[in-house]
């Protein structure tokens, strides 16, 4: 099975967005809409509430209503982690949120957010007295009971936390089989309130179902000491296909909130309806005739066999279109797709029109959004690119316009 996920390295971006409104956008279609402070051909990210809300009632459905703790980390997954939070927050299905950046979680608080908010990443002890007094959930798997202690005396209450298991993805999380003595400690002080027990899959089909039962066993048993675990969790988006044996009491999805199949074969399942909750969009600013022979992009990638109509959109792998997009990616302007050609540069990619002159200087490109032909899962068909890069690694100072 081709896997995207393992194609994909995290980035950590969550610089703050920029947010137009709706009516902002939809007078967009002149030079005149932008603002001063971005052309009107700059490339913008559109953030569609309507399929946010249709993929969360998709996923309760799955999920028999289970509540759902929306991961919006790195960025919120391109859209802005407020943004997503902001969005998802009045939904009554939407548990709380789980980011991985310290300032991710505070971006949130700071913003007014006050549903739960669990936070995956590292932190040192400050760290920790710090999110805990913005009431940020700790997730904890290593000896951390002295520190707090402290915390605890200090706002004399307990600190809720979430103990993360590795049942062997070898990333983070107690070992399950040197778990025991770390449980019964926090367990044990008065200064801990576990509202929440954890595991990650690998996503091997064959292994995860031994993950399952080491989980499942390692649970059973804090359970027979009359341990309490919380809200037990460990299903991402790749197992509300593969897994409804884990759904347990909540599900922590991310990438099927937003409408994208974490994988392309699971598009061709009945088992969620997703749609893409993203698009990413520009204006051509140049279009152009190449005679026979003429050659377009660095390194004259490519070559005109005959004349032929190319346009260039300012929309490079700066801007995070990947650069492997020439290898069979298409666009779509005025409603037709055009393949991408030549090389994508830090801030301009070149796509093919044809024999005759179709686009002008001006017209809307979709690059993705919830078109059949434009979903981000066919432009990763298409070329190779992971999905996860094409949301995840959108240049955070876009604008980012809520539609």
């Amino acid at each position: 099975m081709k896997h995207s996920r393992r194609l994909f390295l995290e980035a950590g971006l969550a610089l703050p967005a920029v947010l137009s409104s709706a009516s902002e956008f939809a007078t967009a279609q002149s030079p005149a809409a932008a603002s001063s402070q971005d052309s009107s051909f700059d490339p913008w990210v559109e953030i569609h509430r309507e399929n946010l809300r249709h993929n969360v009632a998709e996923i309760s459905r799955r999920v028999s209503a289970r509540p759902i703790l929306a991961v919006i980390k790195n960025n919120g997954y391109g859209m802005g982690v407020v943004n997503i939070a902001q969005l998802l927050e009045p939904q009554p299905e939407i548990f709380g949120f789980a980011v991985v950046k310290l300032h991710e979680a505070f971006s949130l608080r700071d913003a007014g957010i006050r549903k739960p908010v669990l936070l995956l990443g590292p932190f040192d002890e400050q760290n920790l007295a710090d999110a805990v007094a913005r009431d940020v959930l700790p997730m904890v798997y290593t000896p951390a009971g002295s520190a707090l202690d402290k915390i605890a005396a200090k706002r004399q209450k307990p600190v809720s936390l979430h103990i993360c298991i590795d049942t062997g993805i070898g990333r983070v999380g107690v070992p399950y089989h040197q778990a025991a003595p770390l449980v019964r400690d926090l367990a044990a002080r008065k200064s801990v309130r576990i509202q929440g027990t954890m595991m990650t899959f690998t996503e091997d089909p064959d292994f995860d179902k031994e993950q399952l039962r080491r989980f499942n066993e390692t649970c059973s048993a804090f359970e027979k000491e009359a341990i309490p675990l919380g809200k037990k969790h460990a299903a991402s988006s790749f197992s509300l296909f593969q897994h409804p044996d884990a759904f347990f009491d909540m599900v922590r999805p991310g990438m099927a909130i937003y409408g994208i199949y974490s994988e392309n074969e699971f598009r061709h399942t009945n088992i969620l309806d997703l749609r893409p909750a993203i698009s990413l969009k520009a204006r051509v600013i140049y279009a152009k005739k190449l005679r026979k022979g003429d050659s377009a992009g660095y390194n004259r990638a490519y070559m005109a066999k005959d004349d032929v109509w190319v346009a260039t959109i300012p929309v490079g792998h700066a801007d995070g279109w990947p650069r492997v997009a020439p290898k069979g990616a298409k666009v779509r302007i005025n409603g037709e797709l055009y393949p991408v050609i030549a090389s994508v540069s830090a801030s301009h990619c070149i796509v093919e029109i044809g024999p005759e002159e179709k686009v002008q200087i001006g017209d809307v490109a979709i690059f993705f959004d919830a078109q059949p032909g434009s979903r981000p899962e066919d432009i990763s068909e298409s070329c190779g690119a992971s999905v996860y890069d094409l949301t995840m690694h959108l240049n955070p100072l876009l604008p980012r316009r809520i539609v």
